[in-house]
């Protein structure tokens, strides 16, 4: 097929972040955070629950994957299986070609279903096909992956953008129209990144002055650290009024680059995965805002998709997915959307917390005591 923009269909937009417990729809009533919510036991499957869950992830830089999506995974496939279930793990590190011989590796070991998040969309179509061509259905996880995927679960990432852009334009206030604002993207390998930067151009364009857009090849911290400083060079560091950074990695390294160039005050920067150092520099003041994506929710709900799709239990699996997806090679692929949430010192204690994703202890380590004090966070 032709290839094609990316496309959602059947998907409402909202106009603003929604509030956090309904984002994550009450996660710990789910059972999402306490693992309770098993599969109906009088289905007739056509597997039983001794299933092996093939998972892929795409690197280690992003805490979240490693903290959180494993192990969530892992424990839902348990639960939902008696136990009986089991999940293979590989992460690929940002290696496009490592990750090829890892989904190549489950193929071999005959896997029941692959959960995988792509570190490069395009570079993993041949491992679906191949997949597909053993009868081994494969799941979208995070990034819509091409090739003949049989789901995609994820946030609706065209959305983060938008809260991430009309975050930053909110927070300019009047100031907007005039203030210069670096864009930090994502990698360009990474198809969400072109639904980040389509939601935030749609907020931003003509609301702020745009003066430097950036790729950032792996997500790598490091290359947005030295674009931060040829920006910095470029606009001069007391002219830069805002930056729109893709995710959290990127902006610590924007933060760090904005500090070492002699900044006395940070400028507004936005994130994405509400990893636990960006809620710390929210706390101290230096990130304005992430965007905080339920992970719980996601993770847990890919994990019932594959055992779900493993089994044969249709009506399950499609009380889950029921938006569509367009890749650029597949229409209408199945798809389970969760919603994402603004994240700032306002409202730390009613997403992250509250949702059991961190303590205040965790939080409010020595360093942030102070500031934590300071915002009634316990």
């Amino acid at each position: 097929m032709n290839a094609r923009t990316p496309r959602i269909a059947a998907v409402r937009r909202v106009g603003t972040a929604l509030l956090a417990s309904a984002s994550a729809m009450s996660l710990t009533a789910c059972g999402v955070i306490d693992g309770i919510g098993g599969g109906d036991s009088s289905a007739s499957p056509e597997k039983g629950d001794d299933i092996t869950v093939g998972l892929l992830l795409p690197d280690k830089d992003t805490a979240r994957f490693e903290k959180f999506d494993y192990p969530l995974i892992k424990k839902e496939v348990g639960t939902l299986t008696d136990g009986k279930g089991k999940v293979v793990y590989a992460n690929a590190e940002a290696s496009p070609e490592k990750q090829s011989e890892q989904f190549q590796q489950m193929i071999d070991d005959q896997v029941d279903v692959v959960l995988v998040d792509a570190v490069d969309a395009k570079a993993i179509a041949s491992g679906v096909q191949k997949a597909k061509d053993a009868g081994i259905p494969v799941i979208a996880y995070d990034r819509l992956a091409e090739g003949p995927i049989d789901a995609y679960v994820s946030h609706d990432n065209e959305l983060v953008g938008e809260v991430q852009g009309r975050s930053l334009v909110e927070e300019l206030g009047d100031k907007a129209a005039s203030s210069k604002v670096v864009m930090m993207n994502g990698d360009p390998a990474d198809p969400n990144t072109d639904r980040f930067k389509e939601g935030a151009l749609a907020e931003l364009d003509g609301a702020v002055n745009i003066v430097k857009k950036y790729d950032t090849t792996k997500w790598s911290p490091d290359v947005a650290k030295a674009n931060m400083a040829k920006a910095i060079a470029a606009v001069g560091l007391g002219d830069i009024g805002a930056v729109y950074s893709a995710n959290d990695g990127m902006a610590g390294a924007v933060i760090d680059a904005l500090k070492e160039a002699g900044a006395s005050k940070i400028p507004p920067v936005t994130g994405q995965d509400a990893n636990l150092d960006a809620v710390q520099r929210i706390v101290a003041g230096e990130q304005f805002m992430t965007v905080y994506k339920p992970f719980l929710q996601e993770a847990t709900n890919a994990a019932k998709m594959a055992v779900y799709k493993v089994q044969g239990r249709d009506l399950e699996f499609d009380s889950l997915t029921q938006e569509s997806v367009d890749s650029p090679t597949e229409d209408d692929i199945p798809a389970h959307l969760v919603a994402v949430v603004a994240l700032t010192k306002a409202n730390i204690e009613e997403t992250v917390i509250k949702d059991g994703v961190y303590t205040a202890d965790q939080i409010c380590t020595s360093a942030y005591k102070a500031d934590c004090e300071q915002q009634g966070l316990e």
